[in-house]
């Protein structure tokens, strides 16, 4: 059993949907129309076993030097193999590679992402001027990491985190 972390190609966005699926109707995942995910598909890595899709994770740059860590999902039967560690890292040396110094997540899962370094926080880690230039942005990500009122019924139970490196 060989573990591949690899760039995701548009034939993944089925096997990420799948994933996204699992997670999503308890809320630990926002559910994505599958329009979204094919467009995002740049940002997206995936982890494979024998060609079958087991994991994925996004990157989304929102600045300079801050982007986020979106839709860890690992294949129930595959969890607690290292895998999301794996798609975690990888994501990480990504955003490293592109001059990202700060990382971003809002999660459930306080004790997997605080093991690779994020830190709770309460407010949005951002200059007046940058908050003003996201606040243009139309993703709904970017209004989560804001904090804005419309997205907080996406964001009850989650856990802002921020990981600097």
């Amino acid at each position: 059993m060989i573990l591949n972390i690899r760039q995701a190609r548009t034939t993944d966005v089925r096997a990420v949907r799948d994933l996204v699926d699992i997670y999503s109707p308890d809320g630990r995942l926002l559910s994505k129309n599958t329009v979204t995910l094919y467009e995002d598909v740049q940002e997206f890595i995936v982890a494979e076993i024998d060609n079958q899709i087991v994991g994925c994770g996004a990157l989304h740059v929102m600045w300079e030097d801050l982007a986020e860590v979106r839709t860890v999902a690992v294949a129930p039967e595959h969890k607690g193999q290292g895998i999301g560690s794996k798609i975690l890292d990888a994501l990480s040396m990504r955003a490293h590679e592109l001059g990202i110094h700060r990382l971003f997540c809002l999660t459930f899962e306080i004790d997997f992402f605080a093991r690779h370094g994020f830190v709770q926080i309460e407010d949005t880690p951002v200059d007046a001027s940058t908050f003003a230039q996201l606040l243009m942005s139309g993703d709904e990500g970017v209004a989560e990491f804001l904090d804005l009122e419309r997205v907080k019924p996406n964001t009850l139970g989650n856990t802002r985190m921020l990981k600097i490196f």
